[in-house]
């Protein structure tokens, strides 16, 4: 049926697409955060947007408590600590007038659907350059149905769901010759993060490899690693020294033998210095990579593997995951992934178009586009199957937990109408939490509660001002009972639990805080208030169940 499409009928196929995308996945990212399945950087994020629009610019008290000066050097975590010290994200500023509009985390949903559907968009745009319009189709449909794509949509809010269409739109700036776009959608994609500008950085290596614009080409190259080094350098130690003391070495630190901090310019002179390292670490785990690559060119037929453009704009940002030593960041589902996404799509396009290793350096107007086979479109319907297939069951950021069990052995599934019927118990709880009162919550809870000055994670409860005096926050909040499902199957949330359990103990042995509600294991508790008597006879009930579950626990056991 898509064999021989016309362009009006091809337009609509995509738009239906586009609209069937954004009602899906927007209908899934919404139940998973009003089921309180979002979590800690959705809270950072819609924390820098509140304090960008209260005037308090990227600052947040979440983002300080990952800082390595708290997880490394034990100190407090600080109010004013900027967001712009772990991400140089002056893009975000675009979106701070939808969020003037709707100050709420859920604004955040709505930005990242919309971006990444328009993207879908553009490409269609893009594809429209060199392909007649079935083989667009299926290149869009495609990108609405790859892991890559889905999966970190359905993720917190990420900076990176800005990229696919800031880099969709400035190739098709180049492909059109609008250079003014070209020139808006590069600088902005400089502006998304300090290393979003890899994916730019190769397409100047496309550009001067091609002979289509080499001195563009060279030009992009040149500014996009100054500006890269300048801001991971200089700019961004100015307001914390995470990018060398945390993010280079915890991703990279195999390449600096026992450094605390390193810079970027280290970075690449060791890289340079232990070619042998950097090799090994490119197939390693092997497993892995196979896996990540095979992920990244399924929706695709497996084009990507073979087409040169693919290769030549994907391998740089594709060398953050392959060359970091947390294995996490081979996921497909996780935001990285969606880094490479757009040199993977652009290069199909080329390679549909008529492009090959051979013709690289030709004319693109010599290309001869290819046809799209009978056999080969059942393949790829076929790959495209496996993929939503590998989507679902991989059960994205558990945006799918009503369907997907998140253990088999042991079991553990969590319904649909028992997780609304608790997320409204949870929200009646947190509805006693003044707007403007400094409050620590656990992780699934941090979202609803991030648009405010002072917020940390539970069972963190002292912070610094901005005038370095050490206060305790006002509220602690607590979801024990999600803590007590999952600690059978998974080690940190048994471990977060007992932390918990033995804060609230000695924080009420302490007469610190009380327990002013207890719903169904969600746990209220306020600063210097006496307790509720219900709420202390619940709690102690369910200590006790407790201490028959985490035998651990009761070692330290008050009542």
């Amino acid at each position: 049926m898509l064999l021989n499409l016309e362009k009006s009928r091809a337009t609509k196929i995509v738009m239906i697409a586009a609209i069937a995308f954004f009602c899906l996945v927007g209908t899934i990212a919404l139940n998973r955060y009003l089921t309180f399945y979002y979590t800690y950087d959705q809270g950072i994020f819609n924390q820098v947007f509140w304090n960008n629009l209260h005037g308090n610019w990227f600052e947040s008290s979440l983002a300080s408590g990952i800082s390595s000066k708290v997880t490394k050097s034990g100190q407090l975590p600080t109010i004013d600590t900027s967001y712009l010290g772990h991400h140089f994200s002056l893009a975000l500023l675009i979106w701070l007038p939808v969020y003037a509009l709707f100050p709420d985390p859920t604004t955040l949903i709505f930005i990242q659907v919309s971006l990444i559907t328009g993207a879908g968009l553009v490409l269609y745009l893009l594809a429209r350059e060199y392909v007649e319009p079935a083989i667009a189709v299926w290149i869009v449909i495609s990108f609405y149905c790859a892991n890559a794509v889905i999966g970190p949509t359905l993720s917190n809010f990420h900076n990176i769901c800005q990229l696919p269409i800031l880099i969709f739109t400035a190739l098709l700036g180049i492909e059109k010759r609008i250079w003014w776009l070209f020139a808006i959608a590069s600088s902005l994609i400089l502006l998304v993060r300090e290393e979003a500008g890899l994916t730019l950085f190769g397409i100047g290596i496309y550009l001067v490899a091609s002979r289509r614009y080499p001195r563009l080409g060279l030009a992009i190259c040149v500014l996009t690693f100054g500006y890269i080094v300048a801001v991971t350098n200089f700019i961004m130690p100015l307001f914390t020294d995470d990018i060398g003391s945390r993010l280079l070495v915890d991703n990279f630190g195999q390449y600096v033998d026992n450094s605390a901090k390193t810079s970027t310019l280290d970075l690449i002179l060791a890289m340079l210095t232990k070619p042998w390292l950097v090799i090994k670490e490119l197939f390693v785990p092997i497993g892995k990579t196979i896996n990540y690559l095979l992920g990244q060119w399924l929706p695709l037929a497996f084009i990507p593997a073979v087409a040169p453009t693919a290769w030549i704009i994907g391998i740089f940002p594709l060398l953050v995951p392959l060359l970091s030593k947390d294995t996490f960041v081979l996921g497909i589902n996780v935001r990285f992934a969606m880094t490479v996404v757009p040199a993977l799509f652009y290069g199909t396009i080329l390679w549909w178009g008529g492009q090959s290793w051979k013709n690289i350096a030709s004319e693109t107007e010599n290309y001869q586009p290819r046809k799209l086979g009978k056999k080969f479109r059942s393949f790829w319907i076929f790959c495209l199957s496996l993929t939503l297939l590998f989507t679902i069951t991989s059960n994205p950021h558990r945006s799918l937990y009503f369907l997907i069990p998140d253990s088999i052995d042991p079991w553990i599934h969590v319904s649909l109408p028992q997780q609304w019927q608790r997320s409204q118990e949870i929200r009646s709880v947190l509805a006693k939490i003044p707007p403007d009162a400094s409050v620590s919550a656990t992780n699934q809870i941090i979202p609803y509660l991030s648009s405010r000055r002072t917020i940390l994670r539970y069972p963190s409860d002292r912070i610094a001002t901005e005038t370095k005096e050490v206060i305790k926050v006002d509220y602690l909040a607590a979801d024990l009972w999600r803590l007590q499902k999952y600690q059978i199957a998974f080690r940190n949330d048994r471990e977060a639990l007992q932390r918990i359990v033995l804060f609230v103990d000695r924080a009420t042995r302490d007469k610190e805080y009380g327990i002013i509600d207890f719903k169904n294991s969600v746990i209220l508790l306020q600063k210097g208030a006496k307790s509720n008597s219900e709420a202390m006879t619940a709690w102690l009930k369910l200590r006790r169940e407790l201490n028959s579950l985490m035998p651990q626990v009761s070692r330290e056991t008050v009542f």
